[in-house]
């Protein structure tokens, strides 16, 4: 696929047919089914990336990762035992080059690959990526991906492969092994050195700043890594992204602001790159802090909110209504006939005099939330006027916001991008004991929906499961979505071979192994 602009409208993906893509890819070789291309890659030059979305808290420690610099910097240096296909989100192979599960799904065996080299000369072992594995899973990790690896009871080497044993089946594991957070560094990894088997070695890196990468030359796949160079510098601020763009002093930028796409779109070197997904923009209440803790008063809220219009005028049409549940129909098995909650005044105002609160509401936002997040908050405010609630809109600082406001103050403006399967999507953030449950939802029910979900190999009872459960986030939850957002990204026309993931924004991370520049 080259550069041009596109725009996937996608059914419910049916991820479990994987099984018989994995058979085809490992009998072939094959790591990455990408669409056609229209043109042979060119390899090298310097690609240089505008990013927004780093702070000075980064960390290179994959684990602790968060917010776009930081997942693109990971898929730099580091691979993954499994990765998605962009256009279905099935499990294709990686480090990982084949895997067997047992009739029940709770034990799976994983085939490494042979003859893979980290970026310090030492060969890729079975050992390697069960210490890597053990590190997230470890409670005392913090990892990202905690959430998602709870229900792993041991990972072993056995026989020369890689065995995982779940507590519960789940059909889903291939794909949870996609997770950014797992990459496979050597020995488990020195969490800071960036050592792994990816197409780009690090050389710097300063937090929130800059990040630089060489080729590496023993990458054990051809089929990437065409630049000899990458440059990240973060820009957070979206005006001067956008300027450093049309000065052409990088080669790509994301979060483009939705209102500034006609005039970019007209400029003769910048191609607009569109992509439909799983990512959403919210506003996340904590359920477990006052007010908050008052179920009438989340409602009101979410009945208050015009998605419509904030589609409209804040996104500029650039997604599609959410529900508030995190699930659209990207997903396989998702939930396709839930009554759509809309704007209602009238209903905002009962369920907000039943809940008893008087006086503002603070509501944190800023443009690192997402593009067009202070816009989009201000239209919330007004909106909820109407139904007699004040919302007090407060702008926080772009630097810091994922690590001082986001999963720390009790209401603020949010993102996420996709994750391969509902499993992954509710373990990540709505489980109790979740690292990044960052709406404080904390529901024993759920948490066991989840599991029999995760272990359900008919797709009918899963399918009623995943409905209950997103029933249940919607009208108990603290998350009000409005959107499921387009992602809204650009780069000069001379940046070739883009992939439109559905898998998550940046073309899943990965847009630096996969994109070459014109000569």
């Amino acid at each position: 696929m080259t550069g041009d602009s596109k725009t996937f409208h996608l059914s419910r993906r049916g991820l479990l047919q994987a099984g018989a893509l994995i058979g085809a890819s490992a009998a072939t070789g094959l790591t990455l089914a990408a669409p056609a291309r229209a043109q042979e890659p060119v390899r090298g030059g310097n690609l240089r990336l505008g990013l927004g979305g780093g702070a000075s808290s980064d960390t290179l420690d994959p684990a602790l990762a968060s917010a776009s610099v930081l997942f693109v910097v990971a898929h730099c240096w580091g691979d993954t035992l499994v990765e998605s296909h962009p256009e279905t989100g099935a499990a294709l192979p990686s480090l990982a080059e084949s895997w067997t599960p047992s009739p029940d799904a709770k034990e799976w065996t994983f085939k490494i690959r042979k003859d893979v080299k980290f970026h310090n000369g030492t060969p890729l072992t079975p050992a390697d990526v069960v210490a890597t594995l053990r590190r997230h899973a470890d409670e005392a990790s913090q990892s990202g991906a905690l959430g998602l690896l709870s229900g792993i009871t041991a990972i072993e080497e056995r026989a020369g492969d890689v065995v995982v044993t779940l507590a519960e089946g789940n059909a889903d594991l291939p794909l949870v092994l996609t997770d950014y957070h797992l990459q496979i560094q050597p020995e488990g990894g020195n969490p800071t050195d960036a050592i792994g088997t990816g197409p780009y070695k690090l050389t710097f890196f300063d937090a929130g700043i800059r990040a630089t990468f060489e080729r590496n030359p023993d990458d054990w796949r051809s089929d990437r890594g065409y630049v000899d160079t990458v440059e990240i510098t973060v820009i957070n601020d979206s005006t001067a992204r956008i300027s450093a763009l049309s000065a052409g002093q990088v080669d790509f930028i994301n979060a483009i602001e939705p209102k500034v796409v006609p005039l970019l779109s007209r400029a003769p070197t910048v191609e607009i790159l569109r992509t439909s997904g799983k990512g959403f923009y919210s506003f996340l209440m904590h359920c477990d802090t006052a007010p908050f803790d008052n179920n009438d008063l989340r409602l009101a809220l979410k009945y208050a909110i015009d998605r419509e219009t904030l589609l409209a005028q804040a996104l500029g049409g650039f997604g599609t209504i959410g529900n508030d549940y995190p699930v659209n129909t990207n997903y396989a098995l998702a939930p396709t006939d839930i009554e759509q909650r809309t704007y209602d005044p009238d209903k905002a105002a009962f369920h907000y005099k039943k809940s008893g609160h008087d006086g503002t509401i603070l509501l944190r936002t800023s443009e690192a939330a997402f593009p067009g997040a202070v816009d989009a908050a201000v239209i919330f405010q007004q909106s909820a006027a109407k139904a007699g609630i004040q919302i007090d809109v407060q702008r926080s600082p772009s630097d810091g916001y994922w690590t001082d406001v986001w999963n720390s103050k009790p209401f603020c403006a949010s993102y996420w991008g996709g994750r391969p399967t509902q499993d992954a999507r509710y373990s990540t953030s709505y489980v109790s004991n979740a690292e990044w449950n960052d709406t404080r939802f904390k529901h024993p029910e759920f948490d066991e929906m989840v599991v029999r979900a995760r272990g359900e190999l008919d797709e009918d009872k899963r399918r009623v499961l995943y409905r209950d459960m997103a029933i249940m986030v919607r009208d108990e939850g603290g998350l009000i979505l409005p959107v499921f957002n387009d992602y809204v990204n650009a780069s000069t026309k001379r940046l070739k071979g883009f992939v439109h993931d559905i898998g998550n924004d940046i073309s899943n991370g990965r847009i630096a192994s996969r994109v070459w520049l014109e000569a």
